[in-house]
Parts: structure tokens; sequence; C-alpha cells
């Protein structure tokens, strides 16, 4: 088991990588539109685990995207 690398259930990892493609597409900068396509590219290689500072911020876009609709009051529908 590699020490380095923070515990993150497959879950998780798998709904913080399906909001990538929203993050990049609703980025407010070109860098973290670069992030978010950059995860999903990555996260198509068989046994990749983000590293410690990129599961960071995937946690942090995510709930910025979420949050933003929160403070504008704008209502996210869920798609099934």
């Amino acid at each position: 088991m590699n020490m380095h690398r923070p515990p993150i259930r497959q879950e998780e990892l798998e709904r913080l990588v399906f909001h990538m493609p929203v993050v990049a597409e609703s980025a407010s900068t070109g860098w973290a539109k670069s992030f978010a396509l950059s995860i999903v590219r990555q996260s198509r290689r068989r046994g990749w685990r983000p590293s410690p500072k990129q599961l960071h911020i995937m946690r942090d876009l995510v709930s910025d995207l979420f949050a933003y609709g929160a403070d504008h009051g704008e209502d996210l529908s869920v798609i099934e």
C-alpha cells in the first residue's frame, strides 16, 4: 500500500471524476478548465489514482461547483 496517497473510496473518486467535465465547462479560469480536462484524461488510465494535491483540488472544484449555484439561488437539476 502506498502511504503517500490519501485514502479515497472508489465511489468518491468516481463522483469527483464524473463532475470534472462540468467543472471544465463552467471554469472561471483557463487553469481550472485545463486541470479538470487533464483529470478526465488521466482517469481513463488503468489503476490511476489522484495525487494528494490533485485530490484536494478536485474536491475544492466540485464543492465550488455546487456552492456557486446555492450562492446564486440557482436550482441544480439532477440528471438521471
